[in-house]
């Protein structure tokens, strides 16, 4: 019984510190490359953000939310679900079109003209959906969204897969995406006029039996040196320090 015991005493001094150092991660689905390139060790749950939100809303158990827009850190801030978010990364939309690129899409503009094209979209509410919006508004080009065959995705890796399989003639995603699916697709520049200001926020979420001292090792290690060598790695862009 004592060596037992001394067998299990030292199995727990083993696997203490690495269990206590695991966060439960939710974050953006363009963030599933970098994140744990960065640290492998947590656990990962990626989706839209919009619907990560829900899912700590309805009690979910993460220890970090990181999301595509400030708008669901923010909400979940204001709800005491989360402490004060930063930012810790930006990101700009670009035009994804296959590799052989069948429908000859070579600008936002070919959206409005010529035979309808099969086109990927996020869906209302989900951050790169939206985003998308706001820079067709910005362009004068939402007629796009009318006179394609649509559909709606509900996270951005939904758009790349149909975009890099050729189940899409064209999708809007982030240009890190882009970068995701490398020789698959070819990826279009967009009007830097009309690009709207994409900001990824982080927060250690507030809840009952929450790892928060895993969640703000986390969170120092994203916003820090290495962290911010990690994502521009992949393709994000970074905003000012402090």
């Amino acid at each position: 019984m004592t060596i037992r015991l001394a067998l299990a005493a030292t199995a727990a001094i083993l696997m203490g510190p690495t269990a206590a150092q695991a966060a439960t991660v939710y974050a953006a689905s363009s963030l599933r490359d970098a994140f744990p390139a960065l640290d492998g060790s947590q656990t990962y749950s990626f989706a839209g953000s919009n619907d990560l939100q829900l899912q700590i809303e309805r009690g979910a158990p993460a220890d970090v939310f990181a999301s595509a827009s400030p708008t669901e850190a923010q909400a979940l801030f204001s709800e005491n679900r989360c402490e004060r978010p930063v930012t810790f990364a930006t990101n700009i939309l670009v035009l994804l079109v296959p590799r052989s690129n069948p429908a000859h899409v070579r600008s936002v503009n070919d959206l409005a003209h010529g035979a309808r094209k099969r086109l990927a979209v996020g869906a209302a509410g989900v951050p790169i959906g939206d985003y998308t919006r706001r820079l067709l508004r910005k362009l004068h080009l939402t007629r796009v969204l009318t006179r394609n065959t649509v559909s709606s995705e509900p996270t951005v890796a939904g758009i790349t897969s149909k975009v890099a399989l050729g189940s899409a003639d064209a999708g809007f995603a982030y240009v890190t995406d882009g970068r995701s699916v490398g020789s698959r697709v070819k990826i279009i520049r967009l009007p830097k006029r009309a690009q709207p200001p994409v900001r990824y926020q982080i927060c250690a979420v507030r809840r009952s039996g929450a790892n928060t001292s895993a969640a703000h090792r986390f969170i120092s290690l994203v916003t820090s040196a290495k962290g911010r060598g990690v994502l521009k790695h992949y393709g994000f862009g970074l905003p000012p320090r402090g």
